[in-house]
Parts: structure tokens; C-alpha cells; sequence
């Protein structure tokens, strides 16, 4: 072993997630790199160098490998009252999540151009506590440009086919999407998509008031079930690689299920709020738990954790949305004036965890959709396993543990949440980004994250995923 590949730190733990099981792992460090996974109630087998830190965990924590989070609006620059680069990864790396990529949206400028991601970087320079990467915006303004921000280093393009809530961020039509699709599979690259019907909705009563069930009424099950057959088509059509964001209508599982049968590019995301809330326990007036698509019955919700055990969803992303108080319209209760969105990034690990539990699923099962999923998804091939060769982004977990949830301790920047007094399951002792323990009252060590794909010099430098720190 040459003196560069010294171990700088081991892990000594008496339970880890190492693939598909729990066992006993000792986790050999170098350069932020995992060097070696010993495995088994003997292990260590080998000594440890001097000089090298050794942490010892006990056996009520388990070690995890960070969360990747794909789905976050971190509204920086341009909306930073409602959250930034600061306030968002701290929260982030106090829920275990170690990576996550920012939507191009609630920002301003929106990343849908060059010069706006240009603008991204620049906000995110010496504010990141965890990795962040950047999805781009497909607008219909943009088409036909989108291959400019994909050789820049996004991981794919967002587009609604309703309006996103934001006027600067245009909807695609039918036939706009599927020129992005066409567009898109011609550099292979991703369309992740808001999947509700905009006739469908517009057919639909607008919804005003404190009453839950007329927000419910305005966003049916129909119009995700129609956007999703939408994508699938244009999928089929364009050979263009395909998600589902944010699915809350579980009506559309057996397409997908059909669409996955058939060896379509698709995969599917959910979210903490609709695998554990349930529309049902909504009061009037409760303007937390608007976001869009809605929060559905309770039947529903067991419906989707069923299309999570057999696979045909791929993923658990929190879709952190938060905004300013005064926007959720807690003076009136209006769920037709109140902006949509909840904010969940510290606490997606917990709730999902306090969730699967209960159905008889494992922590095994929690790092599949919130961590190694995410990472094969967005294509960050050196994260989201504990396994020699992947970066040491690792969790220190107390799943045996538990906390209330008070919103004023929470670090996303305005203290609204959906889930405020209820009591979760599983404590975040420590998380390490790249075998470094996060400190968050020291140094911003988080780095900006590209595709590793190779990038002009006169539009951005070359950067492997995880290289360009911006600490």
C-alpha cells in the first residue's frame, strides 16, 4: 500500500448496512475513499496503522451510507427567504442525507440556461455542509438548446405540463415534451417530469377555503393517472430515458408496472409525506400539509408502500418545498391561496424509517430507496454503498431511538413543517461526507457535483463528480 493510501480513519461497527444485510463491518478509510469492508464478528483481520483514527460505534447504532436526496429546492439565488445553500445542506446533513440535487425552480433566474447555472454555482460558493448537484429546466423557451446545460454537467432537465406555481417557469405542452424527449435521447440524456394533466385540473372546480377536501377534489387521481400515461407514450415513442416525480396517485402503479414490463427507460419517485400522512387527518385550515400533487387517503398511502416492496417505485425523495410562513396563508387557511409544498429534508430518514418499520421492512430496505437507488438513478456511481472503492459518506444511526419533532429546532430556514409534535424514530448521531465528520458549526466542506462526463475548458471546467469543491 503506497503512503498515500494510509488509512486516515476505520470504522469499527458492531452493525452496518453492507449491501442487502446487517452485519458486523469494519470500514477502512483513505482520501475520503472507502479502501476496504471487513466483514463478519472477526473482523478486523488486519492491524491498524498508527496514527490512523479509529471510531468505535456500540451496538445500539448502525452505520449507513449517506443519503442521497434527488429531489430539493434549495430556492437559492433569488428566493433565499425562503431557503439557501446554508440552511438547506445543514438540515440535509442533520437528516443523514450526504448528497442531494437542486431543482431548477423556485430559484431565480431558473437553471434553464448557461449563464443561470453560472449564477447556482456562484450562490452555492462557500455554503455547501453536504455534496450538491443541479438539475436543469426544460422550458419551452430552451428547446432545442438543452444539450448547453447537459455539457455543462446537470444531471437532467425538469419540466411541468401544468403551470409549476411560478410564471418564469413555463409548462411544456403534449407536443413540447415530447420534442424535449426527442431532443433529449439524442445525448442520452433525462427528463424527469411533474405528471399532472393541466385539462384535467382546469376541468376541475378551483378550490378555496379552509376545507382539505376541496384542494383534494382540485388535483384528482385522473389527472397524475393521464400525465403519467403521457410520459409512458412519449417514452415509448422517443426512446427517451424517463421519471416520475413525486407520485402520489397510487391508480397509476399498474401502468407503470406495464410500462416497466415492457422494458421502458422509466422510474419512479415518492415522497416521506404521501408514505406516511393520509388525507383523512388533515384539519381545516391546515395549510402544512399543502403540496402538489395532494396528500391522498389512507388507502392510497398503503397502495404505494406496496408498489415500493415490489420495486415498480424506485425511490424515496424528500421534495423539500419550503417557502416563507406568511405563504401558507396560516391567517386564512386558504388552500387555494397557500403556496404548495412541505419541507422534509431533515426528516425524510426518520419517517420513512418510523414507516417501514411497522410494515415489517428493514433498514436494508431504507438505504435501497433513499440512498443507493438515488445514486444509481442520477448516475453518481461513487456513492450511496458502503463497499471499497465508493466515497466515505457514511451515517451513524440509533434506529431505537426517538424525538418529537419541534419545528423551531429544525435547520431548514423558516420553521413549517407538516410534522410538527409527532414523534419519529431514529436519531442521526453523526454523519461523515467523504470520511470527515460534518461539523456545522465549523467550514462549508460540501463540493458542487457534475456529471463526469468531459466538458469544454472555455464553458466549465473539468470536474469529475465530487471534485470541484466550492469551500
Amino acid at each position: 500500500m503506497s503512503a498515500r493510501r494510509v488509512p486516515e480513519i476505520v470504522f469499527r461497527a458492531h452493525r452496518a448496512v453492507v449491501g442487502s444485510e446487517i452485519v458486523p463491518a469494519t470500514v477502512t478509510v483513505s482520501d475520503g475513499i472507502i479502501l476496504a469492508v471487513e466483514t463478519g464478528p472477526a473482523a478486523p483481520t488486519s492491524p491498524t496503522p498508527a496514527g490512523t483514527e479509529v471510531v468505535d460505534l456500540g451496538d445500539e447504532v448502525v452505520l449507513l451510507p449517506g443519503l442521497v436526496d434527488t429531489h430539493v429546492h434549495v430556492n437559492e439565488p433569488g428566493r433565499t427567504d425562503w431557503e439557501g445553500f446554508v440552511s438547506a445542506t445543514r438540515a440535509a446533513a442533520c437528516g443523514g442525507v450526504t448528497t442531494l440535487i437542486d431543482m431548477p425552480l423556485n430559484s431565480s433566474p431558473v437553471t434553464t440556461s448557461p449563464a443561470a447555472l453560472d449564477a447556482k454555482l456562484a450562490s452555492a460558493t462557500g455554503k455547501l455542509h453536504v455534496d450538491a448537484g443541479f438539475w436543469g429546466g426544460a422550458v419551452p423557451d430552451n428547446l432545442g438548446r438543452l444539450r448547453e446545460l447537459w455539457e455543462r454537467g446537470v444531471f437532467g432537465f425538469k419540466c411541468f405540463l401544468l403551470h409549476s406555481g411560478i410564471d418564469e417557469f413555463p409548462p411544456l405542452d403534449a407536443a413540447q415534451m415530447v420534442a424535449a424527449m426527442e431532443e433529449i435521447a439524442g445525448f442520452g440524456g433525462l427528463l424527469i417530469v411533474h405528471a399532472e394533466d393541466a385539462g384535467t385540473i382546469d376541468a376541475q372546480p378551483p378550490t378555496s377555503g379552509p376545507a382539505y377536501s376541496g384542494f383534494l377534489e382540485s388535483r384528482p387521481v385522473s389527472a397524475e393517472v393521464r400525465a403519467v400515461a403521457q410520459v409512458i407514450d412519449g417514452v415509448r415513442r422517443t426512446g427517451c430515458r424517463a421519471h416520475i416525480l413525486h407520485l402520489s396517485a397510487a391508480d397509476a402503479l399498474p401502468l407503470i408496472r406495464g410500462a416497466k414490463a415492457e422494458g421502458l427507460p422509466l422510474t419512479v419517485e415518492t415522497c416521506p409525506h404521501y408514505l406516511s400522512l393520509f388525507s383523512e387527518e388533515i384539519q381545516p385550515g391546515a395549510t402544512h400539509y399543502k403540496c402538489c400533487p395532494p396528500i391522498r387517503e389512507a388507502g392510497n398511502r398503503e397502495r404505494l408502500w406496496e408498489g415500493l416492496r415490489d420495486g415498480t417505485i424506485d425511490l424515496v425523495v424528500s421534495d423539500h418545498s419550503p417557502c416563507v410562513p406568511e405563504l401558507k396563508r396560516f391567517d386564512s387557511g386558504d388552500f387555494g391561496q397557500a403556496w404548495g409544498g412541505i419541507a422534509s429534508v431533515q426528516l425524510g430518514l426518520a419517517i420513512i424509517w418510523s414507516e417501514a418499520r411497522v410494515r415489517g421492512l428493514g433498514l436494508p430496505d431504507v438505504v435501497r430507496w433513499m440512498s443507493s437507488g438515488p445514486a444509481e438513478f442520477a448516475g453518481m456511481v461513487d456513492r450511496g454503498a458502503i463497499r471499497p472503492g465508493a466515497r466515505a459518506d457514511l451515517v451513524v444511526l440509533a434506529p431505537d431511538e426517538a424525538f418529537v419533532v419541534l419545528p423551531e429546532r429544525l435547520q431548514h430556514k423558516n420553521p413549517v413543517t407538516a410534522y410538527a409534535q409527532r414523534a419519529l424514530g431514529g436519531v442521526v448521531h453523526e454523519v461523515y461526507l467523504a470520511g470527515r465528520r460534518i461539523d456545522l458549526d465549523g467550514p462549508a466542506v460540501g463540493a458542487a457535483l457534475f456529471r463526469p462526463v468531459p466538458v469544454s475548458p472555455a464553458t466549465c471546467p473539468p470536474a469529475r463528480v465530487g471534485a470541484r469543491s466550492l469551500s
